[in-house]
């Protein structure tokens, strides 16, 4: 027999020879040799891992369980954990050993015991489990009491009613004031997952509690510090604490981890309004700047981290508006040629959302320049861009709709198309404005094809008819394929000729007549033939019912229609770093029953030249 060491890879190496189980068997059960013993059950492991059922040999490798070494040990304890549901019965028979082994001098072995007993998924195991935890929770050994709160989950997978009853929930909290970042940071992974999987607040935090977390912090690894400063975030503090997190906090922006910078932005965000000393707030929005901008930086990090952390300063900028204004935060908001579409469609959406009279010059600059690039969805999307600048900056929309005619004289087809959809927002809102422009809207007739700009046209020709000389000409043009247009242009075509006829009633009572009857004869949609019915009746008994109807003010469009509502905004703000923020969706509308942070993010200028005018009068006063 030789006696060559195995390495780990030969213990995967099957032989397919018939009685290869009763030789393990018989191996397990040879008491003399430890080696033998050993061998024997990393090849039982090899099996299982490979999808071999080695259940029968269940009883033969607990008799290990006992054993001194520690490798073995936990080879038999890896077997147990994945065999225990299928063997209830015998797993239960050996909860003994669990529990001997849990009060075993070495630590290592205590929590080897407790960590086994929480996998054991079985029911009846929790009356077993539940005295041993007591005893862990109070552990001299950190390792112990650590692995002991996160057993405290399993615990609550198994019986949520015996975690609550036996009050285990105090005595995480409890841990939270240990003073080991390594307990800390368990009991609240522990008191997190509970909370999420039973819908309480299991916190219940204190000022005891709160200095625990703000000391941990900056000692636990970085995945135990997203989960200290998320419990942080959630957290309702005076204002005296609210100063004092703000300063432990600061230092975690600038962790090299991006999640871990994130949840420190989420907890100052929810800080600052508690402060009243404007210098604090200032500061702190100040350093929340930096590690946004790092996020964005092509040589650290991919464009997937890049994206993400667009997705979240989407959300930060419309709750602080004036946080990254300035030309050299604007500046990294710029598409690089190498930049996926995603990562481009983001950043304009950004830069429109940061646009303001002191910066527009520039960003239009770089929206005609983007205009003019190959990428056909990227150019219409900074087309509609230069459109939503328009609507957002009054004092400076003769600019942005210079640079559209610009756009649009080049003749490029699906630019002047978009073009056309842009205008027509920016006549709404800007009613008899721009006509000037309207003429070299209509040179690009011809050039039409896409139903969207198609209505665009038809309804800037509808609504100033009564300024364009052959206005009921160019609708007639329209009306000769109404047949055979989409819905979104019929219905445009037939309101235009009613604005038209109640303009020009000789000119275009015929063509009036002539979309009617086609609407209400022809047409199978009955958005479109009741709308003609309508409109019919009107122009039939009321001439100035109709005007006070079809001619009627308009809802003025703002830049606000692209702004998520306030109080979902609130709910993303609260779920910063995670999914939410991402897809800029509640939790609730993600994944079936997922719990949603519901505390409330102010919105206020902090970093504004104002606020430090006030602080120098307050110095003075």
């Amino acid at each position: 027999m030789s006696t060559r060491k195995k390495k780990g890879g030969d213990y995967f190496k099957t032989s397919n020879q018939r009685g290869e189980i009763a030789e393990l068997k018989k191996n397990l059960n040879e008491h003399k040799s430890l080696g033998i013993q050993k061998d024997a059950v990393k090849k039982v492991i090899a099996f299982m891992t490979c999808g071999t059922d080695v259940s029968p040999l269940f009883n033969d490798v607990v008799k290990s369980i006992s054993t001194p070494d520690l490798e073995l040990k936990k080879l038999v304890y890896l077997y147990i954990i994945n065999y225990a549901r299928k063997q209830p019965d015998a797993a239960l028979r050996i909860v003994d050993s669990f529990r001997k082994d849990a009060q075993n001098p070495d630590p290592i072995i205590r929590a080897l015991a407790i960590r086994t007993m929480g996998c054991i998924r079985i029911p009846k195991i929790a009356d077993y489990l539940k005295s041993t935890l007591k005893l862990a929770l109070r552990d001299k050994d950190d390792y112990v009491k650590k692995t002991a709160a996160i057993c405290t989950v399993k615990l609550f997978d198994i019986n949520r009613e015996l975690v609550f009853k036996e009050e285990f929930i105090p005595k995480l909290r409890g841990l939270i004031q240990e003073g080991n970042p390594m307990v800390v940071f368990n009991a609240v992974a522990a008191l997190t997952e509970i909370g999420m999987k039973s819908g309480k607040d299991v916190f219940n935090m204190n000022s005891n509690m709160l200095s625990g977390l703000a000391a941990a912090l900056s000692e636990c690894n970085e995945w135990g510090q997203v989960y200290l400063l998320d419990a942080l975030a959630a957290y309702e503090p005076s204002e005296k604490e609210a100063t004092t997190i703000l300063q432990r906090v600061s230092p975690q922006l600038k962790h090299k981890n991006a999640a871990v910078s994130m949840s420190a932005i989420k907890v100052i965000m929810k800080y600052l309004p508690l402060v009243e000393s404007k210098t604090v707030r200032k500061v702190s929005l100040d350093a929340m700047r930096p590690p946004l901008i790092t996020l964005l930086n092509h040589s650290i990090h991919p464009p997937e981290i890049q994206y993400v952390a667009l997705r979240n300063i989407n959300l930060i900028i419309q709750r602080f508006p004036d946080m990254l204004t300035g030309f050299q935060y604007l500046k990294e908001f710029f598409c690089e040629y190498n930049d996926p579409i995603y990562v481009k469609i983001e950043k304009l959406d950004i830069m429109v959302r940061l646009a303001a009279n002191s910066n527009i010059d520039l960003i239009l600059t770089e929206f005609k320049s983007y205009a003019k690039e190959a990428d056909t969805e990227f150019v219409r999307k900074a087309v509609r861009a230069i459109g939503r600048c328009a609507i957002k900056l009054t004092e400076k929309a003769q600019k942005c709709v210079h640079v559209l005619l610009e756009l649009i004289k080049t003749g490029v087809n699906y630019v002047v198309q978009e073009g056309i959809i842009v205008i027509k927002d920016i006549f709404r809102k800007y009613p008899n404005k721009y006509e000037q422009i309207i003429g070299v809207l209509c040179d690009n007739l011809d050039s039409l094809d896409e139903p969207e700009a198609k209505a665009a046209m038809v309804w800037i020709i509808g609504e100033y008819s009564a300024r364009i000389e052959n206005s009921e000409e160019l609708l007639a043009n329209f009306a000769e394929t109404f047949e055979n247009e989409g819905t979104q242009v019929q219905l445009a075509i037939l309101t235009a000729v009613v604005k038209c006829f109640l303009h020009k009633e000789e000119e275009a009572g015929e063509l009036v007549k002539q979309v009617l009857e086609v609407c209400t004869k022809k047409i199978d949609n009955p958005d479109l033939r009741d709308r003609g019915f309508v409109y019919w009746r009107l122009l039939y008994q009321n001439r100035k019912t109709a005007m006070a109807v079809v001619l009627g003010k308009k809802p003025e469009i703002s830049d606000q229609t692209f702004q998520i509502e306030s109080k979902t905004l609130d709910v993303l703000l609260a779920n910063i770093n995670t999914l939410s923020s991402i897809f800029h969706k509640p939790p609730s509308q993600l994944v079936k029953g997922g719990r949603t942070n519901n505390f409330k993010i102010k919105g206020e200028n902090y970093g504004s030249d104002d606020d430090e005018d006030e602080d120098e009068d307050e110095d003075e006063d």
